[in-house]
């Protein structure tokens, strides 16, 4: 595009909206259901259930350490088809940007989206743009839909916790959460704190390939693992127990939570599941996660349990006891 950035007529529908997505969108998303260029997307469906899923994605500030609210949108779909038991197919993508952006963010944004659907094999099949005048938004505001298909024989759900059943977290709590903070405050650390943002329908795919039975799996974004698990645990009518000594943190993460003051049960991961998996299988289902690019740091943080139904516990590194209860007010806005 000639212009340095985005105007109102890049969103009106006429030459400037369609040189935008036939010289900045089409070439980065270029696939056989987007070419057609129609104002929908007639898709092959595999056999099977179907699931989808919408999101919208406001995250301040738009980059930050390790990604950028493009990629986020991206994997946050592709994430929430995967919690389903579902293999994410495709994905359609509306944004919604403010006259004055960039038109060069705008393009390492889109480009970022692009790599992101690459890495997880789905596709951007359809989409919408509207520009709104200067002041009517923040910069760029992105909502993803995408659909999937669920494998036959698989059946994963919030409401499938029992005593019994481990409780497995893929990696290291709070880092989306921290990373957005840093950038949004300016704060610096020897360390760099980054977004663990990511795909996670492979790992979901290999878990459910063993022929493992998986209860439950859920990607602890806003909220935080503290408050996903109190959902599980009220869907399920089971208690849980978690142990503080067992859960997986960066040590800048845990610095900067206890300098401000944040509990990560209560921040947010962009990039890590949560897996409700019986005994007999929770190791191998644990040596599965590790093997994956992104489940390294994988680990036993719990267990389902008869006692106070609907009710989270956690067992304290000091030999304590406290009631983990759902996320009260707004810990972080705008986090994705």
């Amino acid at each position: 595009m000639a212009q340095d950035i985005i105007l109102l007529d890049h969103g009106a529908g006429g030459k400037a909206s369609h040189d935008m997505f036939s010289k900045m969108i089409l070439p980065l998303f270029h696939n056989e259901f987007l070419a057609q260029q129609d104002d929908g997307a007639v898709c092959e469906m595999p056999a099977g259930r179907l699931a989808f899923s919408t999101d919208s994605y406001v995250v301040d500030p738009i980059f930050f350490c390790g990604g950028n609210i493009g990629d986020l949108a991206v994997n946050g779909t592709v994430n929430d088809i995967a919690m389903c038991g579902a293999c994410p197919l495709y994905i359609s993508v509306g944004l919604i940007i403010e006259e004055g952006l960039p038109v060069k963010d705008l393009q390492v944004i889109l480009e970022t989206m692009a790599q992101a659907a690459k890495k997880a094999g789905v596709k951007i099949v359809t989409g919408d743009t509207k520009v709104v005048p200067r002041g009517k938004a923040d910069k760029i505001f992105i909502n993803t839909s995408g659909i999937g298909i669920i494998p036959k024989g698989v059946n994963v759900s919030g409401s499938r916790a029992v005593p019994g059943d481990k409780i497995i977290l893929s990696g290291t709590m709070a880092d989306h959460g921290i990373a957005i903070l840093s950038a949004r405050e300016g704060l610096k650390f020897e360390s760099d704190l980054k977004t663990d943002s990511a795909p996670l329908n492979h790992m979901v795919t290999s878990i459910l390939e063993s022929g493992c039975d998986i209860h439950v799996l859920r990607d602890p974004t806003r909220g935080g693992g503290g408050t996903t698990l109190n959902e599980i645990a009220s869907r399920s009518h089971a208690g849980m127990t978690l142990f503080e000594q067992a859960l997986p943190m960066k040590g800048a993460v845990k610095g900067v939570c206890e300098l401000l003051g944040y509990d990560p049960l209560y921040i947010a991961n962009e990039g890590k599941l949560i897996a409700l998996v019986p005994e007999i299988h929770a190791l191998q289902v644990l040596e599965i996660i590790k093997n994956d690019a992104y489940g390294a740091d994988a680990a036993i943080i719990g267990e389902v349990t008869d006692q106070h139904p609907g009710k989270v516990f956690l067992e304290t590194a000091i030999g304590g006891r406290r009631m983990v209860d759902m996320l009260t007010g707004e810990q972080l806005p705008r986090i994705c």
